[in-house]
């Protein structure tokens, strides 16, 4: 049984043509050009002549259905999509491998026991609970069936009217996965709290050392690329190290620790105005960490990390080097970018599937410049609130919205306690005014959190005081195969 689109236009391939509403069942018989409504329930045939060669199209309704939409993905785009269509009468299902909601931007701040996990993630149920329209299901997604529109659970379905997709990005080894066992990526919880047990026990294992290489080995920490996490990963590491552990041990001294950061370009934070990476070079040198750029990691594995031929001992391998998109494009069997981005419309849908819309971190969608929108919180928020609106419009019969576009806001990055730059369309800034505009962007855009300005000042005091509360070491000791 074929379902009937709200967007019968785009299936028909026709540009504009007048939609169906399924839900207020009115079938359109277009003939030459013209149309006639038809109240009833029963099974219709749309006759299409001229342009499309005379196809006919079966289609069947059910009376009194409410529409369903499907979100997969509970990031910034999946839950400002499902706050955006609080108020339509639909039927929303939003479904997450996690209970949770992360705020992603300080996940660099769990991984080095600045904060605990609870402090930058909150659990979906309780973000939407107020959101009667919105159910919740704890499930992986395994693939799509876009001829029959169905989400597919495993052994079971779910099908929508309306699809979705914001699944987000893992980190990527440019096919050397034998890599992330010894260089971890940054980009779960789980992730977090296992590299903050890695770091933590470097420091360690080095105390208990009695030979001084394998001390060296333990006390030296590697970052694999200079974008905004791998600053500031490294920046934090090297303060922890100075700082914050410097009266904690005994037999070392953790301020002899050597922090790297690894960059095959030719600067720090490749995406920003090159002064400011100038700038960020210069304050990471002043915090002790070593930048190495144009240095190409050919390797990592137990002993350590091999950078242009050169072998470098180390017990610590952060990667920050890469991202690919989550399995999307080959669930949809679309086409995507070197990255696994799904290529999508100017509305955010896939081609061929006007009811289905891949956003965020998955799609791959060009700005007003004609560069790639960035996989960033604030682009995958506005592309959340645009779709829903859209869906509301067409829910409505109103005319849909006008092809996304992209504000941009800017990038942020921090280099340590009180040092940041800024890009911003009308300004740029860097020093410790550029941290407080940082810190306060961050308080602004905690969603969800019960306590904003609790957290926020707890995160704060322990920058400027050098606190590190959340030294905690949990989780199962890491074991490599021999």
């Amino acid at each position: 049984m074929k379902r009937i689109y709200p967007d019968i236009h785009s299936l028909l391939d026709i540009p504009r043509l007048q939609r169906i509403n399924r839900f207020s069942l009115r079938l359109i018989v277009v003939v030459r050009n013209s149309y006639a409504v038809h109240s009833d329930c029963s099974i219709k045939l749309i006759y299409l002549n001229n342009s499309i060669s005379n196809r006919l199209l079966n289609v069947t309704t059910t009376k009194n259905t409410t529409p369903k939409i499907v979100i997969i993905g509970a990031g910034f785009g999946g839950l400002f999509a499902a706050k955006g269509l609080r108020r339509t009468d639909a039927e929303i299902t939003i479904i997450d491998q996690q209970n949770h909601h992360l705020f992603q931007p300080l996940l660099y701040q769990v991984a080095t026991a600045g904060l605990s996990p609870s402090d930058i993630a909150w659990p979906i149920r309780n973000i939407l609970k107020k959101n009667r329209n919105v159910k919740v299901l704890l499930d992986t997604v395994t693939g799509i069936n876009t001829e029959d529109s169905e989400v597919l659970l495993g052994d079971k379905t779910l099908p929508f009217d309306y699809l979705i997709i914001a699944t987000g990005a893992r980190h990527t080894y440019f096919g050397n996965d034998d890599w992330e066992q010894h260089a971890p990526g940054l980009k779960s919880i789980d992730d977090a709290t296992n590299i903050r047990r890695q770091i933590l026990m470097a420091f360690e294992q080095a105390e208990m050392c009695t030979d001084e290489n394998e001390r060296k080995r333990h006390l030296t920490f590697a970052i694999v690329g200079a974008g905004p996490t791998g600053v500031e990963l490294a920046g934090t590491i090297a303060e922890l190290a100075s700082r914050t552990l410097a009266e904690d041990f005994r037999q070392i001294d953790s301020r002899s620790a050597r922090v790297l950061l690894l960059e095959g370009g030719t600067r720090v934070l490749p995406t920003f105005p090159e002064k400011l990476s100038r700038y960020a070079k210069h304050a990471l040198n002043n915090l002790g960490v070593e930048v190495l750029l144009e240095h190409s990691v050919t390797d990592c594995n137990d002993r350590g990390v091999v950078v242009s031929g050169e072998e470098i001992p180390c017990a610590t391998i952060l990667w920050a080097a890469g991202v690919q998109a989550s399995p999307a494009g080959r669930w949809l069997n679309s086409e995507t970018d070197k990255a696994g981005r799904v290529l999508v419309s100017p509305d955010l849908s896939v081609k061929e599937h006007m009811n289905i819309f891949v956003i965020g971190d998955t799609a791959l969608i060009k700005d007003n410049a004609g560069l790639p929108v960035p996989g960033t919180a604030p682009a995958a928020k506005q592309q959340g609130r645009y779709v829903a609106k859209l869906i509301s419009n067409r829910l409505l019969d109103k005319a849909d919205s006008k092809a996304f576009r992209y504000k941009d806001y800017g990038n942020l990055a921090t280099i340590g306690r009180k040092s940041a730059v800024i890009d911003m369309p009308r300004f740029r800034m860097k020093g410790f005014l550029a941290w407080i505009i940082w810190v306060l962007v961050h308080i602004y855009f905690l969603i969800g959190v019960r306590a904003p300005l609790a957290v926020a000042t707890k995160w704060a005091w322990q920058y400027l005081t050098f606190g590190r509360g959340a030294r905690l070491i949990t989780g199962k000791k890491k074991e490599h195969s021999e």
